[in-house]
């Protein structure tokens, strides 16, 4: 591996375009240290402690630790991702945004833009939120998170919030058109990844101290060890579906007749289904934030704690849920059956045409059904797990599936960039095992 890395840096294109995502990564972690006006970051960090296993601590992990310090990325991309949700899901109910689908790259334009619209608008929501719980939140010994809170700390606040989101969706933006791609979900990512040397060092503290002993310390470790191999062994997971294209005379040449494969993933969606998840469960807890007095929402809030057995339940049909419906955005088995009787391909002992479309679209639908209860298992039953251990990273399931499906993600992209330029890819015989063919 890393021989592919100096390889890639020998690439100039190649290596400008990991440097400039670096870039990016500096400028949005600088963003998640620098704190709203008026906010007493001590207080803060000490409520968050005790916030850890909440709603607003899982929130906390997916914006970078930019809620817990009140910077001015406090709502890090989750708008974006919500807005993109809803726009998706009016994708397949709208016929004036499934019209837009099939405009090719003005439609996306179009759709992108509306994307960015409604982005401001839940945006603008969630900061009011979370202006509402900064004021009426104080540190254990008493002491309040704003120090002066009011009309002209919620304006300011909420214009910043919004403005840090906007940033945050252009720098997204920037790494995908410029950098390495996949942008959201790298930034997604490197939140997540900037937690983790402080959870290493707080375990430490705590095996050091008493607070945990050194088994369930060795426990977490084969726990993530564990969950990482699982995930990269279900992400490569394939159904090959064999294909024989017939032979074709065009002119003197005959192109054609040979036999080859269909590579169906079993996770074709990635952690698009889990980011997609948390957004949807994150957005009820903020709201409540507008009630934080009434007893009827501090109930709510308590039912959508990680912990318990409502919000575990709603989040697995979440996940298995969005697999589904982002499977079937990105693999139409009607277009792949139109493909191939265009070329002349056809499944041995299916007919071309409407019935292949069926078999592959049954295939889909079986294949995706145990990527989704794996991933749906993996997201809360080590989460559990570690919370028993008094680990300080309790949602260890859903941050691992995260950093492990957009790593994956990257080193295909890096490793077509090199195997173009005809350099060995990130393992020395090749591509990754589970895509060779």
């Amino acid at each position: 591996m890393l021989g592919s890395l100096r390889n890639a840096f020998k690439i100039p294109d190649l290596r400008n375009k990991i440097l400039f995502t670096l870039a990016m990564f500096a400028v949005y972690r600088l963003g998640g240290h620098i704190p709203l006006p008026g906010i007493n970051t001590s207080a803060l960090a000490s409520f968050f402690e005790t916030a850890r296993a909440t709603a607003l601590g899982l929130y906390d992990i997916f914006v970078g630790g930019g809620l817990s310090s009140g910077a001015i990325f406090g709502l890090g991309i989750m708008p974006y991702i919500s807005a993109s949700i809803i726009l998706q899901l009016l994708g397949a109910a709208m016929p004036y945004y499934q019209k837009l689908q099939k405009e090719g790259e003005e439609g996306r334009r179009k759709i992108n833009q509306h994307t960015r619209y409604l982005t401001i608008g839940i945006a603008a929501i969630q900061a009011l939120g979370v202006c509402i719980f900064l004021e009426s939140a104080q540190a254990p010994s008493g002491e309040l998170v704003v120090i002066n809170p009011g009309l002209s700390f919620r304006l300011l606040s909420i214009i910043t919030l919004i403005t840090g989101t906007l940033f945050i969706m252009w720098l997204g933006e920037l790494i995908t058109d410029r950098g390495i791609g996949n942008g959201i979900s790298l930034i997604i990512m490197i939140g997540i990844i900037a937690r983790f040397p402080r959870d290493f060092i707080t375990t430490f503290n705590m095996v050091r101290i008493g607070a945990m002993s050194p088994i369930a310390a060795v426990v977490t470790v084969i726990v993530i060890i564990g969950i990482i191999a699982a995930v990269v062994i279900i992400t490569q997971a394939q159904r090959r579906v064999p294909v024989q294209y017939a032979q074709r005379v065009i002119g003197r040449k005959i192109y054609g007749g040979r036999s080859t494969h269909l590579p169906l993933n079993v996770n074709a969606a990635g952690i698009i289904p889990i980011i997609f998840a948390q957004a949807v469960l994150t957005f009820p807890a903020t709201i409540a934030r507008f009630f934080s007095s009434s007893d009827w929402v501090q109930t709510f809030v308590a039912f959508f704690s990680p912990m318990n057995w409502l919000y575990n339940i709603i989040y697995a049909s979440l996940i298995v849920f969005f697999a589904y419906f982002y499977t079937a955005v990105i693999l139409n088995p009607i277009d792949i059956a139109d493909n191939m009787k265009k070329y002349g391909g056809f499944i041995p002992g299916v007919r071309p045409g409407k019935s292949t479309a069926d078999y592959i679209d049954r295939i889909i639908s079986r294949i995706t059904l145990p990527g989704a209860l794996f991933f749906a298992l993996v997201a809360i039953v080590p989460a559990i797990i570690l919370h028993k251990l008094n680990a300080p990273f309790v949602f260890g399931g859903t941050s691992v599936l995260i950093v492990v499906g957009v790593a994956l993600d990257t080193m295909r992209q890096i490793e077509a960039q090199l195997t173009m330029r005809h350099y060995d890819g990130f393992l020395r015989k090749g591509k990754i095992r589970g895509r060779r063919g």
